[in-house]
């Protein structure tokens, strides 16, 4: 079956960096758009970022464009997220999912697979 296992979460400061990855099986990776979203707690799971099957388009949430950078590495059917400059606001549980549209896309509703996510936490 799927599955979609996320790392790289954790506790850091204000103005710090992480980088999350998620390791992708059961599936034909390279053929998948990958996302990711976040879920701060009383809130609705909201878009990070997205990148097509061939890493040739990526799309950000404008919360997150010029600080977040998403990459993948089909040999290893792993998506990633560099999070820098990372604000209090960024503290969520963060999900990986993937996609069958072509290309880069920002809607729940087009992602089949979700991970079970990864907590980060920034304080202030």
């Amino acid at each position: 079956q799927v599955q979609l296992v996320e790392s790289g979460g954790g506790l850091v400061q204000a103005g710090g960096s992480l980088r999350l990855s998620c390791a992708a099986s059961g599936l034909t990776f390279s053929t998948y758009t990958m996302g990711w979203f976040r879920q701060a707690p009383g809130k609705e799971r909201e878009f990070v970022a997205a990148i097509s099957w061939s890493g040739g388009s990526t799309y950000y949430a404008d919360s997150v464009k010029g600080r977040f950078t998403i990459s993948r590495d089909n040999a290893k059917n792993t998506v990633y997220l560099q999070m820098n400059s990372l604000k209090f606001e960024d503290t969520a549980v963060y999900y990986c999912a993937a996609g069958t549209a072509k290309v880069a896309v920002t809607t729940r509703s087009r992602y089949v697979y979700w991970g079970q996510g990864t907590q980060v936490t920034v304080s202030s």
